[in-house]
């Protein structure tokens, strides 16, 4: 990477960084009215914080993931007074900011699309040396997108352009339905399918059996509507037989159009949505081995040659 490119790259993440801490300033004084707008950053040395409030600071980056996009780790400290009822006040507000947070799609000023992930406490309640006030670390894992665009783009996966295309129809129009990565810009209630691994056996004297593990995300902004979704689809799935592969582009029609068994389905309601998926989907398709008119100490001989 040239140095103009780091500079550039070095500017969009700072520039991405301010409007992501600005939206959830604005979306934590709406969650905690008692803070009275009063949401901070990290506070300078010497400076005593007032209370209540809030402080807000980045914490590490780290690695981007491939289908979820650039991530870094935030951290957000209420500040309770103890006459307002300190450790138990930190307590509820807690668990105010964790239901308003968690697995949460905000949409900054510029119009891109980012979540957040509740990923724990740092470390046990404390008391604030220069104000008195009580306080604790929460973590949450900010995941935005690469800016790909929210369209829909047509797969050249065959497979999972089969797997887009029925889970559309089972949804409907209002649903959007995503191929391999989260697009910036992306949309609730939404679908993400993913190829998590693949393998092959043979089947038989003329066949291998090609598998893929497919892991399907469903995202809506209410908890309700995702545990009765990813129902529905495992439901679905299970008795599905198998679904129509047209396996060289453009309509469908006989004789292009091959088809892929679903062979096992399984979901965990407790996994994140926008992070790790929700449903594991096991598909196959049985395929003639190339070949298999060739003896095979000539097919060894011609596909290797003499090393």
């Amino acid at each position: 990477m040239s140095m103009n490119n780091e500079i550039s790259t070095i500017m969009s993440t700072g520039k991405m960084s301010t409007l992501i801490k600005k939206t959830l300033k604005q979306k934590l004084a709406v969650l905690v009215p008692d803070w009275d707008d009063r949401v901070l950053d990290v506070p300078a040395s010497g400076e005593v914080l007032a209370g209540p409030c809030a402080v807000v600071a980045f914490a590490e980056e780290v690695p981007k993931s491939a289908w979820a996009g650039y991530r870094r780790i935030i951290k957000i400290l209420p500040y309770a007074r103890p006459e307002d009822g300190g450790a138990e006040k930190v307590e509820a507000w807690s668990a105010d900011l964790i239901e308003g947070l968690h697995q949460v799609r905000l949409v900054d000023e510029a119009g891109e699309s980012f979540t957040c992930i509740y990923l724990g406490s740092s470390d046990s309640d404390r008391v604030d040396a220069g104000s008195g006030m009580f306080t604790r670390s929460l973590r949450f894992g900010v995941y935005v997108p690469e800016d790909s665009g929210a369209a829909l783009v047509e797969s050249e996966d065959a497979w999972l352009a089969a797997l887009q295309g029925w889970t559309q129809q089972e949804l409907g129009s209002n649903w959007s339905v995503y191929g391999d990565a989260w697009p910036g810009g992306y949309d609730t209630p939404s679908v993400l399918w993913r190829l998590a691994g693949c393998s092959t056996s043979v089947a038989g004297t003329s066949a291998l059996e090609v598998r893929q593990q497919w892991i399907g995300h469903v995202l809506t902004d209410h908890s309700v509507l995702t545990r009765q979704t990813v129902t529905r689809l495992v439901e679905k799935l299970a008795v599905q037989s198998r679904l129509a592969v047209n396996e060289t582009g453009g309509q469908a029609h006989e004789g292009n159009t091959r088809y892929i068994t679903v062979d096992e389905v399984t979901a965990d309601l407790q996994a994140d949505a926008y992070l790790n998926g929700q449903i594991r989907l096991t598909l196959q398709q049985r395929i003639r081995r190339p070949g298999t008119n060739v003896p095979l100490i000539r097919e060894i001989y011609h596909s290797k040659g003499m090393e």
